[in-house]
């Protein structure tokens, strides 16, 4: 994959942070040596958070966030502030963007405290350097602790030096695999993908891909077949499949077809693994168990995807959670950034494995769940749990098997 192709959750988010007019978006134009940001002496050019995928040496492949600024008016003004600060939910790294000869404001300030408290790894930039003596750039960093730098996106000033320190500032973190530190060489690994209304027309849909290139990586087999050609696969294979990975919609299906003896698991249960969310997840089913009439469950997607007549999030799982509880519970349904800053009125929150989100977003999102003590699970553990399969579908994965 190269890495123009990167998916946005994996690449590193870097989210461009100031109040109006600091010169967010010359420093990304610079920093990127293109025109991605309109820049304007106009205040408040940018009304939305924009994001733009790109490569930037040599930090690899990045998300670029400029975010609307910290110190708009008005009501509407406040709501594009709330905007800015929620980009920090999917945040690796901050640039804090400062015009130098105003120095920091009561809102940097209080945005500064805010990025701390969330130990997000953060760069002060001065902008518009150029317009300042050395006196005051002294005086700028007096009894300053943070990192930062004197930049000039107008004269090129240490936007070099500033590509150089982003690497820099992200931790070092463990490798991590979505299966293949399950595998072995030559190993075979059957992935069911369904083929219907909700696949995406020409292609598989992103943990499919994912998977199946983590597969090939590790040197293993993959046969991908839909539902209906399980049965012919397995009969057709002379060495029993190391591991069937399933679409989590099939799960019932691929069950009661697949010898027991065969590790069984899903996509989505991958990606909560592979996002860290796993164990939370696990956890999070036992609230199914007490859903009453009239009880809020959200359901929440990270994409956008355009919805089918029978989509999963917004009809198969309302079904099959009703069906399963017998009871009568109320669905509200968010997809893409939509995610409600008060869980408390839900009794359970069903979350999709997070491919298009980032980890920082994902574990966020789980942590807010967590302060507000609101379970919160995900799709493919809840599709498992609904089968009576979910010791099953856990027990390929030796870091999270002991929980039930």
């Amino acid at each position: 994959m190269s890495l123009n192709s990167t998916p946005a959750a994996e690449r590193t988010h870097i989210g461009i942070f100031g109040k109006r007019n600091a010169g967010k978006s010359s420093l990304i134009n610079a920093l990127t040596g293109q025109n991605l940001a309109i820049v304007s002496d106009f205040k408040g050019t940018t009304t939305d958070p924009v994001y733009k995928a790109m490569e930037l040496l040599p930090l690899g492949p990045v998300m670029m966030i400029d975010t609307p600024g910290i110190d708009d008016e008005g009501e509407l003004g406040q709501l594009r502030i709330q905007k800015a600060y929620q980009v920090l939910n999917k945040t690796d790294i901050a640039i804090l963007v400062v015009d130098a000869a105003s120095g920091l404001s009561e809102e940097d300030t209080k945005l500064l405290a805010h990025i701390q408290s969330k130990n997000i790894p953060l760069v002060l930039v001065f902008n518009k350097s150029d317009s300042i003596s050395q006196q005051q750039r002294q005086e700028l960093i007096k009894n300053l602790s943070n990192k930062y730098l004197f930049v000039s996106a107008q004269t090129g000033e240490n936007i070099y030096e500033l590509k150089q320190l982003l690497p820099q500032l992200m931790p070092e973190s463990k490798p991590r695999e979505l299966v293949g530190d399950l595998l072995q060489p030559l190993d075979t690994v059957i992935l069911v993908t369904p083929i219907d209304n909700a696949a995406p027309k020409g292609r598989l849909i992103l943990p499919q891909q994912q998977v199946l290139r983590n597969v090939l990586d590790h040197n293993a087999i993959a046969v991908v077949v839909q539902e209906n050609q399980l049965a012919a696969a397995l009969t057709q294979q002379k060495v029993r499949p190391r591991l069937i990975i399933t679409d989590s919609q099939a799960f019932a299906h691929v069950a009661s077809i697949a010898d027991p003896s065969i590790p069984l698991t899903s996509f989505s249960i991958l990606f909560a693994r592979y996002k860290g969310s796993l164990a939370n997840a696990v956890a999070g089913i036992k609230a199914l168990q007490n859903i009453n009439d009239g009880d809020k469950i959200l359901i929440s997607e990270g994409c956008t995807h355009h919805r089918q007549c029978n989509d999963i999030g917004t009809v198969k799982l309302p079904g099959w959670i009703s069906s399963y509880t017998g009871k009568k519970p109320e669905f509200i349904f968010t997809s893409g950034t939509e995610f409600p800053l008060d869980l408390s009125p839900y009794k359970l929150i069903v979350h999709c494995g997070g491919c298009m989100l980032n980890d920082r977003e994902m574990l966020y999102r789980y942590k807010c769940a967590a302060e507000q003590n609101v379970p919160m699970t995900n799709y493919g553990i809840l599709i498992a749990h609904i089968n009576g399969i979910l010791q099953r579908s856990i027990a390929p994965l030796p870091d999270i098997a002991g929980l039930l």
